[in-house]
């Protein structure tokens, strides 16, 4: 009963009107504090942090959501996200998707690439993540994301250390890949344009 009212609050989380967040000073400050450690406008200069900018505002609300009930863990997340509001998650999730997103750095390893783009083929991460690897909805935006994040995030699934949407398909994905598989396709997503 637990889980199904969970869904049910949580759905109509996602489904109520956000906020104007871009416009909003308020919720500008709020995000502040999110540059600590996210970077300043949502790109993260911080090995294994995430950027946020350019990501779904679907993706970061689910994500948030999962870290103030406890479903996703992270040290530095928990004490932040206890204090947050419904309209405080609204009002990140179309913030940070308002921001535009990184692009990835000059890409030193062509060739690592070439296996990268291999490997999503293979694994066809397009068929949620879109072709351009910018997500939608409720699915992340990998493009130009920090390499070592997404190292992380792939061994962390591939672990089931990590929880969260669509965490059944991206476990699958990740627990048949191998190290050499992991390390290519995040470094040509990481440096996708």
């Amino acid at each position: 009963m637990r889980v199904v009212g969970f869904g049910i609050l949580s759905a109509a989380l996602l489904l109520a009107p956000a906020a104007t967040a871009a416009d909003n000073a308020a919720i500008k400050e709020k995000a502040a504090a999110c540059s600590g450690c996210h970077g300043e406008n949502g790109i993260s200069q911080t090995e294994n942090i995430p950027s946020l900018a350019g990501q779904p505002d679907q993706f970061l609300q689910w994500q948030l959501v999962f870290f103030r009930a406890g479903a996703r863990k992270n040290d530095q997340m928990q004490p932040i996200v206890e204090g947050i509001t419904n309209e405080d998650i609204r009002n990140f999730g179309a913030y940070f998707a308002s921001l535009t997103p990184p692009k990835g750095p000059e890409d030193n390893d062509p060739d690592l690439s070439k296996k990268g783009a291999q490997v999503a083929a293979g694994r066809r991460c397009a068929s949620c993540h879109t072709d351009s690897y910018a997500g939608t909805k409720a699915v992340a935006r990998l493009a130009g994301q920090r390499e070592e994040y997404l190292v992380k995030a792939l061994h962390d699934y591939k672990a089931g250390q990590r929880v969260g949407g669509g965490v059944a398909a991206m476990a699958d994905v990740a627990y048949h890949m191998s190290d050499e598989e992991i390390t290519a396709v995040s470094h040509y997503l990481a440096h996708l344009k």
